[in-house]
């Protein structure tokens, strides 16, 4: 698989989707456009393209963020699905998934910050790439907002705090409101970015605090997240 990774910021690393890809031996690019990378030009050369997280929204313009250029993003997803390419974002990059299909991002009902179980929906629990998952299963957490819907998009898992973890837009286009790629390493840049306004959040149902963010163990959703992976690779490569 061919896989292409756009990064909005350096604390928002691809985390066990880089391990994945090194691991199976795939090319892998990078469009870290924090560092002023460009972005892929076309869908060429692209099997799968991982759009990842970052504290932008979809409505966050190039006057306020100077590297973050939202409309450009969906132009190049827009491509990729109409080329019939795999794509995944992952909570930034989900919205901006749904968005690129005409589907508004919204708010969520809750922050969410840490690990939580999210549950496969019913269309979920019979999704091929997820079979034999734990009808609820931790997973990270580092989010305000989730994707929107569109008519023919299906929800395969929610959490307490937000209804729309992962969802399903195509065969092989995929929204992870969830961070079933988080690292120690991943988690730890997070905190460092955002410590001061977790302390403001303790409050919050489902805001946990750097103590216990560095004590959860995310290999069992890492090791998931690969499962899927490679299961969507081999329909993928096989179809």
């Amino acid at each position: 698989m061919r896989t292409h990774i756009v990064v909005h910021e350096a604390f928002e690393a691809p985390g066990a989707f880089e391990d994945w890809a090194v691991s199976r031996g795939h090319d892998l690019g990078f469009s870290r456009v924090h560092e002023g990378d460009p972005l892929p030009s076309s869908s060429q050369g692209i099997d799968l393209l991982i759009v990842m997280g970052g504290p932008q929204q979809p409505g966050t313009t190039v006057e306020e963020c100077a590297h973050f250029d939202a409309a450009a993003e969906k132009a190049l997803i827009s491509s990729c699905i109409e080329a019939d390419k795999a794509v995944i974002g992952i909570c930034l990059g989900a919205q901006l998934v749904g968005e690129s299909l005409g589907a508004t991002w919204a708010p969520s009902p809750n922050t969410e910050i840490g690990s939580f179980p999210v549950t496969l929906t019913a269309a979920g629990r019979e999704h091929p790439f997820l079979a034999g998952f734990e009808d609820s299963f931790h997973t990270g957490h580092w989010h305000n907002d989730m994707p929107g819907l569109t008519g023919d998009a299906t929800v395969l898992a929610t959490s307490a705090g937000c209804p729309r973890q992962i969802v399903a837009y195509g065969r092989f286009v995929y929204g992870f409101q969830c961070h079933m790629e988080f690292t120690p390493d991943c988690v730890e840049a997070l905190i460092e970015h955002d410590e001061k306004d977790l302390a403001l959040l303790a409050d919050r149902p489902f805001v946990q605090q750097p103590d216990q963010l560095r004590a959860n163990d995310y290999t069992e959703m890492n090791a998931k997240l690969m499962t899927f992976l490679d299961r969507l690779a081999a329909a993928y490569t096989g179809r």
